[in-house]
């Protein structure tokens, strides 16, 4: 019985030390992910302001065939909506709209479903290292209220993984 008590103890001590170190970590953060890309600037501006093009370089929209996507409005302006649902919840439910743009940036709103509910914004920043050099910048800004903010120091590293294949995957049909 003693034994018992003492992991309950231990795991009762392990609890209250997340909750504790929860309360000095952000609720906000942001991620951030840059490659360069050689191509100008107008062409690399004209692909990713389309946000149905990232169904050839987005990781999360290529990893399940079969996800519904449906759009709304022209695509590479404001109020244009892309909305998928999967059933593969490493995918989920959820949409994106475009809520500005000019000519160095896109940036969009998002809206998860499934497989967590939560809403989030990104950008997008095109600029000119040279002619026929573009440095995208991809930036993700995310909220989670204590305790779940424990949880964005794993998300982080998820949302960077992911950009930068993106990026990665962006970098090679853009380049070739």
């Amino acid at each position: 019985m003693k034994i018992v008590k003492k992991i309950i103890a231990v795991f009762l001590a392990l609890i209250v030390l997340l909750l504790v170190v929860a309360l000095f970590i952000p609720k906000d953060y942001t991620v951030s992910v840059s490659t360069t890309i050689n191509q100008p600037k107008g062409i690399v501006f004209d692909y990713v302001k389309l946000i149905k093009n990232q169904e050839e370089y987005s990781v999360w929209v290529m990893q399940d065939p079969n996800v519904v996507m449906n759009y709304t409005g022209t695509d590479g302006t404001v109020g244009f909506r892309a909305a998928w649902n999967s059933k593969d919840d490493n995918v989920g439910e959820g949409s994106q709209q475009i809520t500005k743009i000019t000519d160095d940036r896109i940036d969009v709103d998002l809206h998860f479903e499934r497989p967590m509910k939560g809403d989030a914004k990104a950008t997008t920043f095109v600029e000119e290292v040279s002619g026929n050099e573009t440095k995208v910048t991809n930036e993700f800004y995310g909220h989670s209220d204590y305790p779940m903010n424990l949880m964005s120091l794993i998300g982080k590293k998820f949302i960077t993984d992911a950009q930068t294949q993106n990026l990665a995957n962006l970098k090679k049909i853009l380049e070739e």
